[in-house]
């Protein structure tokens, strides 16, 4: 059986990955920041408190997974927040800067880090394992009241890029998921301005994203088709990415 790492897996995307990875036959490590697992998790599916910003955490939770299962399959590196407030760029602090970049950027790098390695130390003859970035179209759509996460995005989406064109000739291809306007917790406290843009013409497919849409794009990157266009970028976004006139 394939074993899967999902991060931020406990809540939305992150969640919707897990579980069509599930059902799609791996052995699924869930995780999240909080110690207990879910509620509505079912007690037959693995997960492991990592709090991505914080090495000891991302140490415990590949030990957990090397002791467990002697291998990794795929990583999927999903775990991001948004500033706990928006603010113009001209009032963020160095607190929030700070906060969102240790868990979207330095965190999330870290965690690849560990993840391509084991990969390379575990990996059996035949075995091809993989590499999907969540990353966001906030890495070039420019939001000036929450441009710390902007930043990060970017950041990652480099990030992607790199572990995409190191690991290529080790055998293991690493894609990039740009989710855009998706129905989450993140997105709710803007809902009402989103519907809004999305009625006015903003997305071609005329309708918020759902984390099952982005989860169905994960589930393709790791199919093992789109191998020969490893380092790519699959938009999960309604079209945004156009940029139609």
């Amino acid at each position: 059986m394939k074993v899967a790492f999902v991060t931020g897996s406990s809540r939305g995307i992150g969640r919707a990955v897990a579980d069509l990875l599930t059902e799609n036959g791996y052995a699924v490590v869930y995780s999240g920041t909080r110690p207990d697992r879910p509620s509505d998790l079912a007690a037959e599916r693995d997960y492991i408190a990592c709090d991505v910003a914080d090495p000891k955490a991302r140490e415990k939770a590949f030990a957990h997974i090397l002791h467990t299962y002697r291998r990794l399959d795929l990583f999927v590196s999903n775990a991001g927040v948004a500033p706990l407030q928006r603010r113009d760029i001209l009032e963020t602090d160095e607190e929030s800067f700070d906060r969102v970049m240790s868990i979207n950027l330095k965190g999330a790098f870290f965690m690849c880090q560990a993840a391509a390695r084991m990969m390379l130390e575990t990996r059996q003859a035949g075995d091809t394992p993989r590499m999907v970035i969540v990353s966001s179209m906030s890495a070039y759509t420019s939001s000036t009241s929450r441009g710390e996460y902007c930043v990060s995005k970017a950041g990652l989406s480099m990030t992607a890029k790199l572990f995409a064109d190191r690991l290529a000739g080790e055998g293991i291809p690493v894609f990039e998921v740009r989710p855009g306007i998706i129905d989450t917790d993140m997105t709710r406290v803007v809902h009402e301005k989103y519907d809004r843009l999305i009625a006015e013409g903003l997305l071609p497919v005329p309708r918020f994203g759902t984390p099952r849409d982005v989860a169905n794009v994960v589930l393709a990157c790791a199919s093992g088709l789109l191998d020969y266009s490893a380092g790519q970028v699959l938009n999960a976004d309604g079209g945004f990415d156009l940029r139609r006139l």
